[in-house]
């Protein structure tokens, strides 16, 4: 088989490319584990450098925006000189940074360590999709690799929630990324030998250096605006300038991409619906998430007093739920019923998550208050799997990589806006009812309420914008191959 993008050497039997995934998925946990991991040994973090409260987010702000900036360059670079290379290269790069994480001992080394996570990450989960729709090109098996692809982000943040708990009890906050250098390392090794050879064109073929400059520019400056928000407020000279500059930057990068004769990103992606929609939809989907996976876990330290492994094994259930239906079922519903179907099911349940959680007590019971709605959280199990596959259902091959650098800047971006949107309004609404006397718990509450109940606002119009902009699916079209991905030939001969 050969692409526009060079030959390919695909690994000939179905136990190697099983093989093949389980490395790809592995390197892509590693990274979502540690991009939630962090959150619960934060204050240990802090009492043991020495960070000031406004320094501390940029253990965070550091990585997210390194992250969030340079994926869409990382994907087009994948697409060029091989995905293949781009993954080994950045997951040596994450696994390096991981070391020098772990031995930090000051804020400065810290935070720059993150920021080279950031780049390796970007590096590796910006081609990962690419990987596997060019290495599963049968629909079926397609689906079931995106589905266990789904389950490392639907899952792993509420893993990594729990093993920082742990290992910041157990040991202390370094093994947090102390964990990352044995995964790493068995990723490189099998990586090596089971992943695909792909020859790219060269950058020759679409290396646009003042669009690569305006796009990671554009993103980067764009990104420390919004994650700055809480800190200025929206309304800001600061906020109001920095964002018009990167507006104004993101803008003269898509005017360049549609007259450069090798733009990094052609514009052709956009042609195709289904990529279009899922990807506003994802934005939207991510950013009300936000509330769940992060503002949870402060209502069940600051308001109901848990410890950093009380509040890990207290999310455990949503991810338990959200692993099984990610492997067990989702490929199989979406075969059935359609992709969009199914992430309109999705979504309805994830209405229903933060629809509970924005009503929330004071003192509530874990099992009453909580804990269903953590079982609610299977619909992050159905609907991720199915966005995913429309995402990237309609890239040529040629564009792979792309694609999925375009689908991880839209989820890096929504969680930004969660980021900067939710937790603002959570807080200016307890400091609005400290200031009429609540007390410290009933104050938080209700902040954490207002979040909720705005994340259930953007999950509606989620809901909407994929019911109107997505096509009608079913089992036919859910049987449909990536355009431009040809039909294998035992599938042809079937």
């Amino acid at each position: 088989m050969s692409t526009a993008s060079g030959p390919a050497r695909l690994p000939a039997t179905a136990p190697s490319r099983r093989l093949a995934l389980a490395v790809v998925a592995s390197g892509m946990l590693m990274v979502v584990l540690d991009g939630s991991i962090v959150t619960v040994a934060m204050p240990a973090v802090q009492d043991d450098l020495g960070f000031t409260p406004g320094g501390l987010s940029w253990i965070v702000n550091a990585y997210l925006i390194a992250f969030g900036s340079l994926l869409l360059l990382a994907g087009r670079l994948g697409d060029l000189i091989g995905r293949r290379r781009m993954f080994l290269a950045g997951t040596a790069v994450f696994t390096a940074a991981s070391l020098l994480a772990g031995a930090a001992i000051s804020p400065a080394t810290l935070i720059a360590a993150r920021f080279l996570q950031g780049i390796g990450s970007a590096m590796a989960s910006a081609v990962s999709l690419g990987i596997l729709v060019t290495l599963f090109t049968e629909p079926r098996e397609r689906a079931r690799a995106i589905a266990v692809f789904s389950f490392t982000g639907a899952a792993g943040a509420s893993l990594g929630q729990t093993l920082g708990g742990v290992l910041t009890d157990a040991l202390d906050w370094h093994w947090i990324f102390f964990v990352n250098l044995p995964i790493g390392v068995a990723v490189l090794a099998v990586a090596v030998r089971v992943l695909p050879g792909d020859a790219g064109p060269g950058l020759k073929a679409g290396a646009d250096v003042f669009g690569t400059v305006l796009v990671t520019t554009g993103l980067m400056l764009g990104i420390y605006t919004v994650v700055k928000v809480e800190e200025y407020g929206w309304s800001s000279g600061r906020t109001l300038g920095f964002g018009a500059l990167a507006a104004l930057l993101l803008a003269a990068f898509l005017a360049r991409q549609a007259t450069a004769e090798n733009p990094l990103m052609p514009l052709r992606i956009f042609r195709s619906r289904s990529v279009s929609a899922a990807n506003l939809v994802q934005i939207l989907m991510v950013a009300a998430l936000f509330s769940f996976q992060i503002l949870v876990a402060l209502y069940l330290q600051k308001v109901l007093g848990y410890g950093a492994a009380e509040t890990g094994l207290a999310m455990l259930p949503a991810a338990a739920v959200i692993g099984a239906v990610s492997l067990g079922v989702s490929a199989r519903l979406n075969a059935r019923f359609g992709e969009r179907n199914v992430l309109l099911a999705g979504i309805a349940l994830l209405i229903g998550v933060l629809g509970l959680l924005a009503r929330v007590p004071v003192r509530a019971g874990y099992a009453v208050d909580l804990l269903p709605a953590m079982l609610l959280a299977a619909g992050f199990g159905l609907a991720l799997p199915a966005l995913t596959v429309l995402a990237m259902s309609g890239a040529d091959e040629e564009d792979a990589g792309l694609a999925s650098g375009l689908f991880n800047t839209t989820q890096q971006i929504g969680m930004a806006l969660g980021v900067a949107a939710l937790s603002t309004l959570a807080a200016s609404r307890t400091r609005s009812l400290t200031a009429g006397g609540r007390t410290t718990a009933e104050a938080l509450t209700g902040g954490y309420r207002l979040a909720f109940a705005v994340g259930a606002g953007l999950l509606v119009a989620a809901f909407a914008l994929a019911f109107t902009m997505l096509r009608r699916s079913g089992p036919q079209a859910a049987a449909e191959p990536v355009a431009g991905t040809p039909a294998p030939a035992h599938a042809a001969g079937a």
